[in-house]
């Protein structure tokens, strides 16, 4: 537990310093989330092989209907989730230059393709948006694919500071 107490006397001094040199606006729970941005970048420093390898790319074009149906109904919440930790979202634009670490992945024709990497390599891809039932199933499937290496980010900052040096 001595982790624990670390990184609660650093809590508190980050909260001092909020209150003291932030703008009187910020929340008690902006101070806190900066705090565990802090924490998982001392983590990913000292231990890189918690760091998330995996991802998911979104190929969109800017005239999809069902690419602004899936923003409207995942898209906003989709960070906050378990499967954002595993494998966060990555959106490409279908028509632009295709970055060099994705020019191995298949030729995308239909828009929203989602595509689940992992170290380079393509897991699994969603062709469409099937609904929001069926996406999250979908994706369920794809990141139970993935090594256990890779889901190592299903914990958040606070489940790991818990744990110790357990992992998932």
């Amino acid at each position: 537990m001595i982790v624990a107490d670390r990184v609660k006397s650093l809590e508190t001094s980050i909260f001092d310093f909020g209150k003291v040199f932030l703008h009187p606006e910020i929340r008690e729970m902006d101070v806190k989330n900066v705090l565990y941005a802090i924490v998982v970048g001392i983590l990913l420093i000292a231990r890189p092989d918690l760091a998330v390898s995996a991802e998911l790319v979104m190929f969109e074009q800017d005239t999809c209907e069902w690419c602004e149906v899936w923003h409207e109904e995942v898209g906003v919440v989709y960070a906050k989730t378990d499967e954002a930790r595993a494998a966060p979202l990555r959106r490409i634009d279908i028509f632009e230059t295709r970055p060099a670490d994705l020019k191995e992945v298949r030729r995308v024709q239909f828009t929203p393709t989602f595509v689940l990497m992992d170290e380079g390599r393509e897991v699994g891809r969603i062709l469409g948006y099937p609904g929001e039932s069926f996406f999250w199933e979908l994706l369920g499937q794809m990141l139970k694919k993935l090594p256990a290496e890779s889901r190592r980010a299903c914990l958040t900052p606070k489940q790991f500071i818990a744990q110790g040096e357990k992992t998932c």
